[in-house]
C-alpha cells in the first residue's frame, strides 16, 4: 500500500470535501491516504495552525474555502510548502457565476443554515425513527415512501438516508404467517417500493447478524429453503399490489435511495427527478 498525507481543509463541517475526496480516492487501488480534518477555519488565526500542520506532514491539500483572504493564505501557504493546493469548489462556482451573470456571496457553510429545509430534513429523520419497523401505523399516509420487504434487506439505513434528503420514509416488515397492517393497503398518498436481496447473500447477512447477538444460527431465520420462500412470498405480495421492487443485492444504499427517489418523481407526476 502507498502512504501519503491528504490535508482536507474547510471553513464549514468538512463534509463537502470529504465526499469528493472519498469518491476520487475510491479510483485508485493501493494506496492509503493518512487523512487529517481541518474544520470551520475561519480566521487567520486558524489558518496559521492548519499550515504549520501542513508543513510538519506536507501532503496533498484539498479545500473549500469562500473567503477570499484565507483561500489566498492558504494557497500562498502551500506555495511556500511546495505542496500541491486543490481548490474543489471553485470551477464549479466560477462555472455556475459566468453562466448565471451573478457572483458568489462567498459565505461559508450556507448548505447547513438553519432554514426551511433543514427542518425539513430534521423533520423527515424524525418520521423515518419513529415510523421504522412497523412502527406507527396510524399516519401512514404522511410518509412520501413506504419500504416493505423481509428483514435485513436494508429498509431502515435506506430510510434514514432518504430522510437525509428531506424524504418522509417509513418502513414495514414482511413477515411469514403476519398480515401487513391495514393501515398499510389504505394508503392513498405514498409510494410503497418493495426490497427484495439474493437469497444467498440475505442468508449470510442474517447469519452475521446472530453471530453479533451471539444467537445460534439452527434457526428458520436462516435455512436457505425458508429464506427463499419468504422471498418468493414477499415478491408475490408486491406484484399483487402493483408496487414497484428493488433488488438490493449489489446496490449500495445511496444507489437503492438515488432509484427511489426517481420512482417517487414519476408516483408524483413530475417531469424530471426530483433533488430534495
Amino acid at each position: 500500500m502507498k502512504s501519503f498525507h491528504l490535508h482536507l481543509v474547510s471553513d464549514a463541517t468538512g463534509e463537502t470535501i470529504n465526499s469528493v475526496a472519498r469518491a476520487c480516492l475510491v479510483q485508485f487501488e493501493g494506496v492509503e491516504p493518512v487523512e487529517h480534518s481541518w474544520t470551520l477555519i475561519r480566521t487567520p488565526g486558524q489558518m496559521d495552525k492548519v499550515l504549520a500542520g501542513i508543513e510538519a506532514t506536507p501532503g496533498l491539500v484539498l479545500f473549500t474555502m469562500v473567503n477570499d483572504r484565507l483561500r489566498s493564505a492558504l494557497q500562498d501557504g502551500c506555495r511556500r510548502i511546495q505542496v500541491p493546493c486543490i481548490p474543489v469548489l471553485e470551477p464549479v462556482i466560477g462555472a455556475l457565476a459566468n453562466f448565471l451573470g451573478l457572483q458568489s456571496r462567498g459565505l461559508p457553510g450556507r448548505q447547513h443554515e438553519l432554514d426551511a429545509e433543514y427542518f425539513g430534513r430534521i423533520d423527515a429523520m424524525n418520521f423515518a425513527l419513529t415510523h421504522d419497523d412497523g412502527q406507527s401505523s396510524w399516519d401512514y399516509n404522511d410518509a412520501d415512501v413506504i419500504l416493505v420487504g423481509v428483514s435485513r434487506t436494508s429498509k431502515t439505513p435506506t430510510c434514514i438516508y432518504l430522510a437525509n434528503r428531506s424524504v418522509k420514509a417509513a418502513n414495514v416488515p414482511v413477515v411469514p404467517g403476519c398480515p401487513l397492517p391495514p393501515e398499510l393497503l389504505a394508503v392513498t398518498r405514498p409510494l410503497i417500493v418493495g426490497l427484495t436481496k439474493d437469497s444467498g447473500s440475505l442468508i449470510q447477512i442474517r447469519r452475521n447478524r446472530l453471530r453479533l447477538l451471539s444467537q445460534t444460527d439452527e434457526t428458520d431465520y436462516v435455512d436457505p429453503d425458508i429464506v427463499r420462500q419468504e422471498l418468493s412470498m414477499a415478491r408475490r405480495l408486491c406484484a399483487e399490489h402493483g408496487w414497484p421492487v428493488i433488488d438490493v443485492t449489489r446496490r449500495s444504499i445511496e444507489e437503492t435511495a438515488a432509484a427511489i427517489i426517481q420512482l417517487l418523481a414519476r408516483h408524483r407526476g413530475d417531469t424530471a427527478t426530483i433533488d430534495k
